[in-house]
């Protein structure tokens, strides 16, 4: 189920409304363009839900409520960052710091905090992406039926438009103008903010040293301010006083808003929050690279290549960003080079058995059949009893026949469907080598199942146009060369050739001369198409 619009034409509180009552499972992905957020849904519960800018919300609570002690907490923090996957609230568990019900009640909090955040956007998108599920990394997964936050969330929004008329941000400073009197019934959340009110510290950090929900504690002010006891400071924020946003260091927020945009796709968005990291810091190598990530994913590998410099020369050779030199280097066609470059990265991958994946696609590329055989072999050997995925059986048919080894690559076919029935690399690569050892019939069987996939490849369609235009079937051939190239505009030189012939035998010779000047774009070498062009009485420039 794929649900995603703007804020602004479809409000949050319908969504998660649609998502409860359908009882989806999966991951609600929100921005405002300068934040983001996630709620998780399980069944049409909620279970787990973040916002970006925010700091470490479950440790502030978990003190400032003297639920632990701030050791223990440092700590379990440090514990954690040396345990790679594990949070630090199940540290804190473990040794007794801190109970399973306690761990369970301040989520619930820190959950139910976001969600409302989030209520109260107006702008940005937001995404539901099925099946997703937290990663290890959460401290816990609560169960919130959605209705009780919604409800609840309708009702901050409504008193939000309020609070604000006093309470106008987080930044805002209050001082005490007229102690309460001794009659005065304060209540649990007004006496807290009140004990730290004091012309100096921020909405932000009363909120934090309060231990209350931000809700509550501006709640809190807001009344007191309409009591007459509390009023708002004039002046600036006093030096050294920061909000909960400005502790983090502004290179890390907007590093951290960047990497959720990349991972939802949203790379305009992703680039935009790069670039402003390297407005604070020039030489976040983090940044530098994943602006290098973005580039090749847009296909351009020059200034992928300059990002990874950059990156380098602020911190040195790091293994991934080896891997994506090549990745850039390959798509520039420098194959040699990217082979290089592979190679250097031996002594750093770390036992990365994807590396000898990537070198064998690489030597298939360059024409050394029996090397890439052999590192294909490697890369299956690192797997143990693992079963390799469909791109290593697609490579490895291909490599093998390439080779000479035409029985290896038949094995390696069969065995590659039965893993990966539907796989369209595997079943077209398999088909190729069918077709070269005559048996056009099976080899177009194998075709016409890739086609059926969701994911067709559009080598299969130009595959299909070969066999039908070597049986005279013009029309068939026409038609599988045109879904081909609406495929893959890039899928190469000889299928616009071959098309374009197809027209101009039809009379169509101005669709004929596109093509043919399609083909020479991608391969200037094509001489078969240049003398076309000469022949239909065009110049090759035109």
């Amino acid at each position: 189920m794929a649900i995603e619009g703007e804020l602004k034409e479809v409000g949050l509180a319908d969504i998660c409304q649609l998502l409860a009552m359908g009882r989806k499972t999966g991951c609600l992905s929100v921005t405002d363009r300068s934040n983001f957020g996630y709620v998780y849904f399980d069944e049409g519960v909620v279970v787990h839900a973040t916002v970006l800018n925010r700091p470490d919300r479950l440790g502030e609570l978990l003190v400032h409520n003297e639920v632990v002690v701030p050791e223990a907490l440092d700590q379990a923090r440090s514990r954690a960052a040396q345990e790679n996957g594990t949070h630090y609230a199940h540290l804190l568990v473990e040794e007794g710091d801190l109970s399973p019900q306690e761990l369970e009640r301040f989520v619930r909090i820190e959950v139910e905090e976001a969600v409302y955040q989030l209520f109260s956007w107006e702008d940005g998108s937001f995404r539901f992406r099925t099946g997703e599920r937290p990663d290890g990394g959460v401290p816990a997964t609560v169960t919130i039926p959605a209705e009780n936050l919604l409800l609840e969330g309708a009702r901050r929004v409504d008193e939000w438009t309020q609070i604000r008329t006093e309470v106008s941000s987080r930044e805002a400073v209050f001082t005490v103008v007229n102690e309460p009197p001794p009659q005065a019934d304060l209540t649990p959340q007004q006496s807290r903010v009140l004990d730290l009110v004091d012309a100096k510290r921020t909405v932000g950090r009363i909120t934090r040293e309060s231990g209350l929900v931000e809700f509550e504690a501006a709640r809190a002010l807001f009344d007191m301010v309409r009591e007459g006891w509390i009023q708002a400071v004039d002046s600036p924020v006093p030096d050294g006083e920061k909000t909960e946003r400005s502790e983090i260091p502004p290179a890390r927020r907007h590093l951290d808003l960047a990497r959720a945009f990349q991972e939802e796709g949203l790379l305009d968005e992703a680039e935009r929050e790069l670039q402003t990291a390297l407005e604070h810091d020039p030489t976040h190598a983090e940044a530098l690279s994943r602006l290098a990530v973005i580039s090749l994913r847009r296909e351009r590998p020059r200034e992928a290549l300059q990002n990874l410099d950059r990156a380098d020369e602020a911190d040195g050779l790091s293994y991934p960003r080896l891997r994506n030199r090549a990745v850039a280097l390959e798509l520039m066609g420098q194959l040699r080079a990217a082979l290089e470059v592979l190679d250097q990265g031996q002594d750093l991958s770390e036992g990365d058995e994807e590396l000898e994946l990537a070198r064998g696609i690489l030597l298939f590329k360059l024409g050394r059949g029996r090397e890439a055989l052999e590192a294909l072999h490697r890369y299956r050997e690192g797997l143990d009893e693992g079963v390799p995925p469909p791109v290593y059986f697609a490579y490895a048919i291909l490599a093998a026949e390439l080779a000479g080894e035409s029985q290896v690559a038949m094995h390696l076919g069969r065995e590659g469907l039965e893993h990966h029935p539907g796989a369209g690399p595997v079943l077209v690569n398999l088909g190729v080598v069918l077709e070269r050892r005559g048996e056009a019939a099976a080899a177009e069987a194998l075709y016409l199942r890739a086609v059926g996939e969701t994911r067709t490849p559009p080598q299969a369609h130009r595959n299909l146009g070969d066999l039908a235009l070597r049986r005279g079937d013009q029309a068939s051939a026409r038609a599988h060369y045109e879904r081909a190239i609406r495929l893959d505009p890039e899928l190469g030189d000889q299928v616009f050739l071959k098309l374009g012939t197809l027209f101009y035998e039809e009379g169509d010779r101005d669709t004929a001369q596109r093509l043919w000047r399609r083909a020479l774009q991608l391969n200037p070498d094509n001489q078969v198409a240049r003398t076309n062009l000469g022949m239909a009485g065009t110049g090759v420039g035109g």
